[in-house]
């Protein structure tokens, strides 16, 4: 998603100008450590999957001249039941912090189709109200196959 948001903003031709350039850099998480990141603008994406740790490391890698955003959304956080999100508690430790604003976007804000901004809705409403999961029916099973053989075989020339 990275790239497409990319090439949608700068185009294709400036986006690899950009990295022969060495003006653009993409790198995973885990190559942040060490590192001091001075004079750069610097996006964090998915976020809600980080562990705290992996969060405060990120975090700390702020040099001078440098701008942070930090993007995830919390009703998509994929970690284990018992695993804290490092962007919720990025929010929960940081959001009185002198120098770091936090903003939530809602359903108004999605510019993809009409339809994803319903979707979204439906499922806030549900975790709201708790609704309990509604289970998939499993198919019908399928009638026996009378006079076939129940798999089908290649012919063999």
């Amino acid at each position: 998603p990275l790239y497409d948001a990319l090439y949608d903003l700068m185009g294709y031709d400036q986006v690899h100008k950009a990295f022969e350039r060495q003006q653009l850099e993409i790198a995973p998480l885990a190559f942040m450590r060490g590192r001091t990141l001075n004079n750069a603008f610097v996006i964090l994406d998915e976020a809600q999957n980080t562990t705290p740790e992996q969060m405060k490391m990120f975090l700390t890698r702020v040099g001078f001249g440098t701008k942070t955003v930090i993007t995830g959304d919390v009703s998509q956080i994929d970690l284990p039941k018992t695993q804290v999100s490092g962007l919720v508690e990025a929010e929960r430790i940081l959001r009185r912090t002198p120098g770091i604003a936090i903003t939530r976007l809602t359903s108004l804000d999605i510019v993809r189709h009409p339809l994803v901004a319903r979707i979204v809705d439906a499922y806030d409403a549900a975790r709201l109200e708790d609704l309990p999961r509604i289970a998939i029916p499993e198919p019908e099973p399928e009638l026996p196959r009378v006079g076939l053989p129940k798999t089908r075989t290649p012919k063999v020339r």
